[in-house]
């Protein structure tokens, strides 16, 4: 039994066909937009991809940008046909290619749910390529001479700046490294000395902050430096006190931006994964429902159209079968090589 079988006239697949012309141009539309996402979503991931460890996250907006253009360069050639199945003669050229091309389509369709899946399975790794590539920037904001690193101040600075955070995890980050330059310590102070001393790797460590981890909109004065002495400011204890800096971590501000993002993106490829197979089934139902006019010369009879010819599950054994089929011709065509083979190998004996 046939898979949403539908009875069509003349009328019916008029209509069917101009509907599908009309979807067909909406999916160009649509997949612009998915082409557009993806640009947008690798312009903001090279932004940032100083503080990136790796470019694995450009994948998925590569991949949106592939699903774009094959989806305008698919639905584009759908909508002429769609067009030219209103007149018999300019649709009998389309008929031979109407197979693979709806196989085609299955295929695209399936890379679009999946490209749909990565924008939400990607965000695991994005964590550890921020995680790692924060961390690196970090180590490299006081190589402010040190030839392609001498920007990295600027970027992590207006990166905590911009989304209200600081360090990797959070402000004691910093008290881990070593980010003042050593063009700026005075080596003949004994503060100084006694710090770099007292470091196994030979590191001026300070428990401060570089200044754009500040939050602006605190009443006190920013504590920068000595943020956990509480004897160093007046009224003031770091552990109970709300302090005035960014309490947020970098990586997880960042990855909460391309998280929402990214699952955006997902959600709206999904929606356009299934109206691409709307317009799909809608093309196999026009095709076989003009396929089956009993008579070509008549195009007002009725035909019938369907999605499969047979049930599911009997589509499904029809494709196992015949996929076993080609795996025997394969080996019986391995087996005839060797015969020649070894016939070959005879014959150079016997003439020897």
């Amino acid at each position: 039994m046939a898979l949403l079988k539908v009875k069509f006239n003349q009328k019916k697949r008029v209509k069917l066909a101009q509907g599908l012309w009309l979807m067909n141009w909406f999916s160009v539309f649509a997949g612009i937009l998915v082409f557009s996402m993806g640009l947008f979503l690798k312009i903001e991931l090279r932004k940032r991809s100083e503080v990136m460890d790796n470019s694995e996250s450009h994948f998925v907006p590569n991949s949106l940008i592939l699903m774009g253009i094959l989806s305008c360069a698919f639905n584009g050639f759908a909508g002429k046909i769609c067009y030219d199945s209103l007149d018999p003669a300019k649709f009998a050229k389309w008929k031979p290619l109407l197979k693979p091309y709806l196989a085609l389509c299955f295929v695209f369709n399936i890379l679009v749910f999946f490209v749909a899946l990565l924008c939400f399975l990607m965000q695991g790794s994005l964590n550890s390529t921020l995680a790692q590539g924060l961390k690196n920037g970090m180590k490299f904001y006081r190589d402010t001479d040190t030839p392609g690193r001498c920007f990295m101040k600027k970027t992590i600075d207006m990166l905590q700046i911009e989304f209200k955070c600081c360090g990797n995890n959070g402000y004691k980050d910093w008290f881990e490294i070593q980010w003042i330059s050593n063009r700026y310590l005075d080596f003949s102070s004994k503060e100084v000395k006694d710090r770099i001393k007292s470091n196994v790797d030979g590191r001026y460590l300070v428990d401060g902050v570089p200044f754009s981890c500040c939050n602006p909109s605190s009443p006190r004065p920013c504590i920068q430096y000595q943020v956990t002495n509480n004897s160093a400011h007046y009224s003031y204890d770091y552990q109970t006190e709300e302090l005035n800096l960014w309490n947020r971590g970098c990586r997880e501000a960042l990855l909460n931006y391309y998280s929402g993002m990214m699952s955006s993106m997902g959600a709206v490829t999904l929606l356009v994964w299934l109206f691409e197979i709307s317009v799909m089934i809608g093309l196999r139902l026009l095709h076989t429902s003009l396929e089956s006019i009993p008579n070509p010369e008549d195009p007002e009879c009725e035909s019938e159209g369907w999605v499969l010819e047979n049930s599911l599950k009997d589509t499904f054994k029809s494709a196992l079968e015949n996929l076993k089929k080609l795996g025997k011709f394969n080996q019986v065509e391995a087996g005839a090589e060797g015969a020649e083979g070894e016939e070959g190998g005879k014959n150079i004996t016997t003439v020897s």
